[in-house]
């Protein structure tokens, strides 16, 4: 067994420390993207950049690839690879590899997704051709959420912290499972069997025993490609790849050094946390406010998306959570607060890097409804990051309860 100088520290502990800073570094580029998009001369160079054709034409259907086009579709399949990761190792050998630690989460997080968007859908549906857009107030953004509790020290114990990033996990999922279900409009039948093809020698590679990584990583390329010409979303090619990936499991302590999943997701934290969201952040955030009244706030999109995510997450989140304590199919996260669970529900409604990304798939090729989108997720992460702040920031702590945590390792919830 590999002593403990030479082994990796644990995934979760890994991926709570660069989610933590990189959800800070996003607020920061999130920021940047606005003060761009804002400022006179700066702001054309700016959208300029991010529709700058670089080619080449892969697809017929997106013509000539542009900055953005390379960010959101080739970048963003890295950030989902390893959203993909994550999963598989909560799902094998973490959290959620038992029914009774899967059944709390799973709950928490259906009715963070099935409530916001009932909220969206009651505020928007009497407009036309906003329905669409039900999905993007669903989804909750890891690093940020992952970035305020940060801020908060102390007053935000381990096991709040890991419960949250628990129940962002399951919504990744549901968000994986709409973006290849809900916003694919045709599939090419050819391009999707090459994909499968791939996927199959993968699995025969996972079962005759290959550990080394770059065979994967390989084939993974080329199955983004054939996804990418599929008419399925090209990032799902990332999750489709990690769930390929081999894991040896460690049960109590999922830190393996010969894990390929393990390596690779320790490898992809960083590049990750640090790169690829933040920079999808600033070529997604930026939105010129040249023009627009305060009014823009209560119309039906930009009011439905920021309601779905400040209401509806915190109403469907702490809602659940209760109820399902309160009938016994879960128990409360140890050493927490109903306070604090009110306060991470609230958190919880920070929905910037997912929401833009769904955003952008429900209103392709409509600019104008596009920053609506962004205006909403704004003001809704903005709000939902605030307040959630404040609740937290005035909860009381039980002294105490991180350091018997950390003493017994990993805290359970």
């Amino acid at each position: 067994m590999a002593n403990r100088a030479t082994r990796p520290q644990s995934a979760l502990r890994d991926f709570l420390k660069s989610e933590a800073s990189g959800g800070i570094v996003l607020m920061a580029a999130a920021a940047l993207a606005m003060l761009f998009a804002n400022l006179p001369g700066i702001s054309e160079a700016y959208f300029g950049f991010l529709h700058w054709e670089t080619g080449p034409v892969i697809s017929p259907k997106y013509g000539p690839m542009t900055v953005h086009l390379w960010i959101n579709d080739a970048l963003m399949a890295i950030f989902f690879l390893l959203v993909g990761l994550e999963i598989k190792r909560e799902f094998v050998d973490g959290r959620l590899a038992t029914w009774e630690h899967r059944r709390l989460p799973i709950l928490a997080a259906a009715g963070g997704m099935l409530v916001p968007a009932l909220v969206y859908l009651g505020l928007s549906s009497g407009t036309p051709g906003l329905t669409n857009g039900w999905a993007i107030p669903a989804a909750t953004d890891i690093a940020f959420a992952i970035g305020v509790l940060a801020l908060l020290g102390p007053r935000a114990p381990t096991a709040l912290k890991l419960f949250l990033v628990t129940v962002a996990i399951v919504d990744d999922m549901g968000a994986v499972a709409i973006i290849a279900i809900a916003y694919t409009e045709s599939i090419s039948s050819l391009a999707l069997g090459a994909a499968a093809l791939i996927m199959g020698v993968m699995y025969v590679m996972g079962r005759s025993g290959v550990q080394k990584l770059w065979p994967y990583l390989l084939l993974g390329a080329v199955l983004w490609y054939f996804v990418f010409l599929s008419g399925v979303h090209a990032t799902i090619a990332g999750v489709a790849l990690a769930m390929m990936i081999p894991i040896k499991k460690t049960p109590g302590a999922p830190e393996a050094v010969d894990s390929p999943l393990h390596r690779l997701e320790h490898k992809l934290h960083g590049p990750s946390a640090f790169f690829v969201v933040p920079l999808f952040g600033f070529a997604n955030a930026g939105v010129s406010l040249a023009g627009v009244e305060p009014s823009v706030l209560v119309q039906s999109l930009p009011l439905g998306i920021a309601a779905g995510l400040f209401i509806g997450k915190q109403v469907g989140i702490f809602g659940t959570v209760w109820v399902a304590i309160k009938l016994g199919l879960g128990t409360m996260p140890r050493g927490t607060s109903w306070r604090q669970i009110y306060g991470m529900s609230m958190i919880a409604g920070i929905g910037f890097t997912m929401s833009l990304f769904i955003g952008g798939l429900a209103f392709p090729g409509n600019a104008e409804l596009i920053d609506d989108v962004k205006i909403g997720v704004l003001f809704g992460s903005i709000l939902s990051a605030i307040g959630g702040y404040l609740v937290l920031r005035t909860a009381p702590v039980k002294r105490g309860t991180n350091a018997e945590q950390e003493a017994t390792g990993e805290p359970d919830f």
